[in-house]
């Protein structure tokens, strides 16, 4: 009884506690709420939204026939794109939903065993990418193109075409890089294993009316973002140090309802800890966790994007193979690294659903990665890639990638010689 009465005791003192302090806790809550869900509206779904407004283009990139170095190059590209930066007004911001940094979308497409790349990018902006892929590769061929996810309808699934799509998220922490391209070079002759080559076979088995979709829409972070408490924190837990993991506004209102009974006990005299004199680095870390340290902080050192990833797999009913779907994902494991990053399908953004009203729920899922994907919106969980990790899972195939699938320019382009008769 006597547990009972305690457990009365505190749920009366914290009723007390918030019908004095309600005020000042719920105000705060719904902020937060409100702000996501009308950024989000007046940001994609406003009829005068400013993303409606902007000017959209969409590049096909039809890689050189002959590329000899590694993704070094696409890093370099990508590094470029990180010069966008523009300062919008709080009555931009907040009233018409713009966007500080200027976004892109690369995106690798699987049609009916041919494989794609396309970038999405403001038409403001379309001079740099060209100019920043024509430095990386001179021989390549960019063309702006329609948007091809307007050649299929615009609800789907319907009576003829069907779905399968997942975002992706990380196992570990942001900061904590995935295996990156110079790993996949082979131990013995000390040649570049391209991983794009999994992915392209994967692609060129689609059959017709069969279509794989990647994507990676990128929001570059400014230097005040990079440096970020979270990513200071993993830096110091990989070295072992003692860390105190930020709260969120939840956790702090959960922290002072459940002290709330402490405050009415007794005070508790607590002694000084005793402080334990660490070993030095070299001796307390395992090889792995020395290597993993080192990746980390030459992660954190390089340009980073805020990155949205996600695939669907869409194609007409008679021809839909969900196997399609484990192998391209099974493609994408190769970047995992146990000890490293892994990438994983996010799984309340999966297109099933279980138990009651299985059905209509998962079709409810699949029209809304279907529209998300199409407005190539960023909306829930974000990954942080680096420069390096980006080029490492996009960028354009080597010589050595052999697949059918991929199409690329018939020859050498170059200028005309300075000499000709005019």
């Amino acid at each position: 009884m006597n547990n009972v009465s305690d457990i009365g005791s505190v749920l009366g003192i914290i009723g007390q506690t918030f019908g004095i302090f309600w005020w000042a806790l719920l105000p705060p809550l719904f902020y937060m709420i409100f702000k996501e869900l009308w950024i989000d509206f007046v940001a994609f779904y406003a009829p005068d939204s400013w993303h409606a407004g902007q000017k959209w283009t969409y590049l096909e990139i039809f890689p050189p026939r002959e590329i000899e170095r590694g993704p070094k190059m696409m890093e370099n590209i990508f590094t470029g794109l990180t010069g966008v930066f523009t300062t919008y007004s709080t009555f931009d911001e907040y009233l018409k939903g713009a966007f500080w940094h200027d976004r892109f979308s690369f995106e690798l497409v699987g049609e009916a065993g041919q494989m794609h790349f396309y970038i999405r990018t403001q038409k403001k902006n379309l001079p740099m990418v060209e100019s920043h892929i024509y430095a990386q590769y001179p021989d390549a061929k960019v063309l702006e193109v329609p948007d091809y996810t307007e050649n299929f309808p615009k609800i789907v699934p319907n009576k003829f075409w069907d779905l399968w799509g997942a975002d992706f998220e990380f196992v570990a922490k942001n900061a904590i890089p995935i295996k990156t391209y110079e790993k996949f070079e082979e131990s013995v002759t000390g040649e570049m294993i391209d991983p794009i080559s999994a992915l392209a076979e994967v692609m060129g088995s689609l059959g017709p009316d069969q279509h794989i979709w990647l994507q990676y829409v990128l929001q570059p972070l400014s230097e005040a973002e990079k440096l970020k408490d979270e990513h200071k924190a993993v830096i110091k837990k990989l070295k072992g140090e003692p860390v105190v993991e930020p709260m969120s506004f939840f956790g702090h209102l959960l922290d002072v309802f459940t002290n709330i009974p402490a405050a009415f006990s007794a005070p508790v005299a607590f002694g000084a800890a005793d402080k334990k004199d660490l070993a030095p680095l070299e001796f307390r870390l395992s090889p792995v966790e020395k290597d993993v340290l080192k990746a980390t902080e030459e992660n954190l050192g390089k340009n980073l994007f805020k990155t949205k990833m996600r695939m669907i797999y869409i194609g007409r009913k008679e021809n839909f193979n969900r196997s399609n779907v484990g192998a391209f994902i099974g493609a994408i494991k190769q970047f995992n690294d146990i000890n490293f990053n892994q990438v994983k399908p996010e799984d309340i953004s999966k297109t099933y659903g279980n138990y009651f009203m299985g059905t209509a729920r998962a079709e409810f899922r699949k029209r809304k990665i279907y529209n998300r994907y199409k407005k190539r919106n960023m909306d829930g969980s974000n990954m942080i890639f680096s420069v390096k990790e980006l080029a490492t899972v996009f960028h354009f195939p080597d010589m050595g990638v052999k697949a059918p699938s991929i199409t690329r320019t018939e020859s050498k382009l170059g200028s005309a010689p300075s000499n000709l008769p005019i």
